[in-house]
């Protein structure tokens, strides 16, 4: 198949707009993999569904993360609708940089996430999230998200950074908007791609005082070792500094949310997973890696291909924009026996629910133990059952909850 035979069948599959894909986007998954596994949308780009396909682009060096390079990008700069002044100012995290800046600036924050010292992290999460429990516990209900899966991630990141508890809540709505900044924005509404403006302002702001105060008075912590750090004795620069804190402390705590509330309620729609797991807690390293399989929290991400790339019968052209469906691929048949089933237990599961390749999941050791350590406790609350309809949030790049009710045995 070239790019020409990988043409719309006449109905459009992958639809973002589509209430129905928002609330469960699995059975257009699977017929994308079925029908038309290398998509040609309207909106422009390609878009992979299948696990062989985007594990491939995830792993090519021709594979860019920097939508700069993409000829739509380009048009519209040659167009003029880039604002230049606006593209020398901004704050662009690395998760969008190729190598060498992109090697350069995840190197100087690579060590503070190792799983070994992230399980030096354990008791404290442990402590976080028995607090929650115990909170709930005189209720005998809770909602799931603002009561545990936000809290958590957010406490832990905050502590790392050096960022003031008291300001935990400041930046709570310009995380949710700064997040919707990851979906295209062909997807999002001109409000909110203003608001998205408007938090990014915001949080440069904030870090802006909050790195004046750790100069001043550096400590113990992240922030403090990020102004003082030094690669073969190139420093970051303001604008590098800001955008790494913004990105630590947003994909700090936002997929976590989602991969401890998605965990939760795809146990409590599973209850013989869930008493399985009740009944043998060993299984929780094997219970998260099938939660992020089953309903990964990130649902997609995006490349450009620098040269021709040929993925099996198709290609992707130089330039094209590729959108890779994580969400697709972690349930392709042809890699996971059975992948509509969940089974807490599975073996061999290679999902990519965290990335591949040089962009592999910065803080997947983190969100792997606090992930276990929450959903752990969550698996022993005797009669634990849904409340109340959940609410998924609108974001179709980070699929996850608003709200998940739940209540249990006091």
């Amino acid at each position: 198949m070239t790019t020409t035979d990988a043409q719309p069948t006449g109905q459009v599959l992958f639809n973002p707009f589509d209430p129905a894909f928002r609330a469960d986007p699995y059975p257009i998954f699977r017929r994308m993999r079925e029908e038309e596994p290398v998509h040609q949308s309207p909106f422009g780009m390609l878009v992979l569904s299948r696990y062989d396909d985007c594990v491939a682009m995830l792993r090519d060096h021709r594979s860019s993360s920097d939508g700069q390079n993409s000829d739509d990008f380009k048009e519209a700069w040659q167009r003029g609708d880039v604002d230049a002044d606006a593209m020398l100012m901004s704050t662009r995290p690395f998760l969008f940089m190729d190598p060498p800046d992109h090697t350069r600036l995840r190197g100087l924050v690579n060590k503070a996430f190792t799983p070994r010292v992230v399980e030096q992290l354990r008791p404290r999460i442990q402590q976080i999230v028995d607090e929650c429990i115990a909170a709930a516990a005189t209720k005998g209900e809770m909602d799931v998200i603002a009561d545990l899966a936000y809290p958590l991630p957010v406490r832990i990141i905050c502590e790392m950074l050096g960022v003031p508890p008291a300001d935990h809540e400041t930046f709570q709505g310009w995380s949710r908007d700064l997040a919707s900044g990851l979906d295209p924005d062909f997807a999002v509404p001109q409000q909110v791609i203003d608001q998205r403006a408007g938090a990014a302002d915001a949080f440069a702001e904030y870090f802006v005082h909050l790195v004046e105060q750790h100069r001043e008075h550096p400590s113990d912590d992240l922030l403090s070792a990020l102004i003082a750090a030094e690669d073969e004795g190139e420093k970051l620069t303001e604008n590098e500094l800001l955008a790494t804190s913004i990105l630590l402390l947003v994909a700090g705590h936002e997929t976590t949310v989602n991969l401890i509330g998605n965990g939760a309620l795809a146990l409590l729609r599973h209850p013989g997973e869930l008493q399985r797991l009740r009944d043998d807690p060993s299984l929780i390293r094997s219970a998260v890696e099938e939660l992020l399989r089953y309903d990964p929290p990130v649902q997609l991400t995006a490349r450009t291909a620098l040269e021709d790339i040929v993925l099996g019968d198709a290609t992707i052209p130089k330039g094209k924009l590729a959108v890779l469906l994580i969400g697709a691929a972690n349930r392709d048949p042809k890699q996971f026996p059975d992948p509509e089933r969940l089974d807490i237990g599975r073996e061999d599961n290679r999902h990519i629910a965290f990335g591949l390749g040089i962009h592999f999941c910065l803080g997947a050791p983190l969100a792997r133990v606090e992930g276990q350590i929450a959903i752990q406790a969550l698996s022993q609350l005797r009669g634990l059952e849904l409340a109340g309809e959940p609410v998924y949030k609108t974001n179709i790049t980070l699929r996850g909850l608003a709200t998940l009710p739940v209540r249990f045995a006091r």
